[in-house]
């Protein structure tokens, strides 16, 4: 999910005929936010399943550091594009802001501590 949202939907979205910023930005909203609510459900059942399973170790470590990168997302980054997203969305011109080129380098960390997640926890 978060490789085809965020490296695959969310770029190529503004590439469509007749999309406009402001259609982007809130097509973006809806679904990062679809996204986002997927991400602490599955996290909510993997921690449980950790729980129940009484597995720790590595496993637990990435499972946490994962819903760190989330939780830094969620709590940090996200309020701040919304914000500017607000503000495109209400017709002004928003200033430019970094908060997207760390949204991204976020989301590279959080696949990459998926990836070593799922090999770690199938080996």
């Amino acid at each position: 999910m978060v490789l085809a949202i965020s490296f695959l939907e969310a770029p190529l979205k503004f590439r469509a005929p007749g999309i406009t910023v402001p259609l982007g930005l809130g097509i973006g909203r809806l679904v990062f936010r679809a996204l986002n609510l997927a991400e602490l459900v599955l996290l909510v059942v993997v921690v449980a399943a950790l729980v129940v399973s009484g597995t720790g170790g590595t496993v637990a470590v990435l499972t946490a550091c994962a819903g760190g990168v989330l939780a830094v997302q969620l709590f940090a980054v996200r309020p701040v594009l919304s914000r500017r997203t607000d503000a495109v969305l209400r017709g002004g011109a928003a200033p430019r802001s970094r908060a997207h080129l760390y949204y991204v380098a976020l989301e590279v960390g959080k696949v990459v501590l998926l990836v070593a997640l799922g090999i770690t926890a199938a080996g």
